[in-house]
């Protein structure tokens, strides 16, 4: 009898240390009895598994103000139309589209809309383009737009809300306010699109909740742009660089500002570039703008496991939005010679206020 229970005992302990040491194989289920939890692994363990996790890049261009639209009260034959049924949509993005189709990802601020329908709104002016004119960026590489301004309803909600459907239609990402964020994966990478109008009294108080939401969507990189600022001012005010600083701290990797339809600086924070405005650069909104400098940003973002690297992997396209001087054709056009070296000692000398010095450019 003794024998038997020694027997039975020895056998007890062999199975409890089996079950023991062979690890959980599924998660703990509803109605059966709860398992102890797995021993997490050590941070050796961890940092291990990251340096033999692959390498993901995505590279990211940024542009300016897009008024695909004429006003009304504009002359037909200067106009962007005019242009449009002149030359066809490919025309107007000819001398960036190789650039454009460098990257993964372009972005621009569409300042406009869309639509065959909606009365025009009481302002000054007010922007409605042939849905058509979409094509103008799916034939060159341009992925996503940005719908928080201040035109993007310029013939009442129906024009926002045909705005966006053709965008959709034609797989343009958009975003607009905590409502609208686009999160999406490229490269491995999901991407966040976050587009407020600070311009706006009740989506200025949306920053951090739609940051909050991309992430909340799973984004791992997020990119605001933002409409904010002083027309033709070339320095942000202190309104601009607080909510800029605000966002990075909630979570943004890159802030896109765009408004004052002129160039301002570039201002590096907490390791996050920062571009306060980028100025026009498809505009319809101005047959003879008197400001006709821009750029292109170009930044790859690269992660090593979970962590985003902070390379200072970016580089600065100046750029005229127009190739003639004395009127806009409406086909922006890296700028050459003393035009490319005027806006690089431009762009230097207002980042250098902001503490941002040696800007990288093509």
């Amino acid at each position: 009898m003794n024998e038997l229970k020694s027997h039975h005992i020895v056998t007890a302990v062999c199975i409890a240390a089996i079950l023991i040491m062979t690890p959980m194989s599924c998660a703990h289920k509803k109605g059966t009895t709860e398992a102890e939890p797995m021993q997490q692994p050590s941070a050796q363990a961890t940092e291990m598994a990251e340096a033999a996790a692959p390498e993901r890049s995505l590279s990211v261009t940024a542009a300016g103000d897009c008024t695909f639209a004429r006003d009304e009260s504009f002359a037909r034959e200067t106009s962007f139309d005019a242009y449009a049924e002149k030359y066809g949509a490919d025309y107007f993005f000819e001398n960036v589209r190789d650039i454009f189709a460098e990257d993964d990802l372009t972005i621009i601020n569409f300042e406009g809309t869309m639509s065959t329908q909606g009365a025009r709104e009481a302002k000054q002016f007010a922007f409605r383009g042939n849905p058509s004119y979409v094509n103008i960026l799916t034939g060159s590489s341009v992925e996503a737009a940005n719908l928080a301004n201040n035109h993007s309803a310029d013939y009442g909600a129906i024009s926002l809300t045909d705005t966006k459907m053709y965008l959709d239609q034609a797989g343009i990402l958009n975003c607009r306010g905590e409502e609208n964020v686009s999160v999406s994966e490229i490269n491995g990478i999901k991407v966040g699109l976050v587009g407020i109008n600070y311009l706006n009294d009740q989506m200025k108080t949306e920053l951090e909740a739609a940051i909050s939401k991309a992430k909340s969507m799973g984004a791992e990189l997020v990119i605001l742009s933002i409409h904010w600022g002083v027309e033709k001012a070339a320095a942000p005010n202190d309104e601009q660089i607080e909510a800029a600083h605000r966002a990075i701290d909630c979570g943004a990797d890159l802030v896109i500002g765009t408004h004052p339809h002129v160039l301002e600086g570039v201002e590096k924070y907490n390791g996050k570039y920062i571009w306060y405005s980028l100025g026009n650069f498809c505009f319809g909104g101005n047959s003879n703008p008197s400001d006709k400098d821009s750029a292109i940003f170009r930044i790859k973002f690269t992660f090593n496991g979970n962590e985003l690297i902070d390379d200072d992997n970016y580089e600065i396209i100046p750029c005229r939005i127009s190739e003639s001087d004395g009127y806009n054709d409406y086909q922006p056009t890296p700028a050459q010679g003393d035009a490319k070296a005027r806006i690089e000692a431009r762009l230097t000398e207002y980042s250098q206020a902001l503490g941002t010095s040696d800007l990288k450019f093509r």
